[in-house]
């Protein structure tokens, strides 16, 4: 015989170890279980400057590419990545790999309207001036023939 008895606060101490260990459990495989995830704007979204900032949150990642190229990525999963847009609809795939070999992506589309004057270029833009402005100087101006 055993010196003690089964009692209801053993069974409970034993049945809340158990689920802190599940609920340990769940919480480390958490990125096993749900796989690689990509957080950006999903609307369509219309912009009129050609040079815009991509910007996101992916978690549960080995490796976050854009259009092909490998981008940064924070260890808090954000990530910052400049891009050039062309007129008209542009579609931008981040793809997303996880240690598992895992992928999700995700598909932006940003619509670049032009404004109406179009692009500057470096014919329409104003030549910056490179003189000094005219100072008082004591050297003596040259002689006339």
């Amino acid at each position: 015989m055993l010196p003690y008895r089964d009692s209801k606060l053993t069974k409970a101490a034993l049945g809340i170890f158990f689920l802190i260990i599940v609920g340990y459990a769940y919480f480390e495989a958490r990125g096993f279980l749900y796989g690689p995830r990509i957080s950006v704007p999903e609307t369509v979204q219309e912009v009129h400057d050609p040079f815009i900032l991509i910007k996101g949150t992916a978690q549960h990642i080995s490796e976050l590419r854009m259009n092909g190229k490998a981008i940064p990525v924070t260890e808090s999963g954000d990530f910052e990545e400049p891009y050039l847009l062309t007129e008209g609809l542009n579609r931008i795939i981040l793809d997303a790999k996880d240690k598992y070999g895992r992928e999700q992506y995700q598909i932006m589309q940003v619509v670049y309207v032009a404004p109406l004057g179009g692009v500057p270029t470096a014919t329409t833009t104003p030549a910056l001036s490179t003189t000094t402005p005219a100072t008082a100087s004591s050297t003596k101006p040259a002689p006339q023939e």
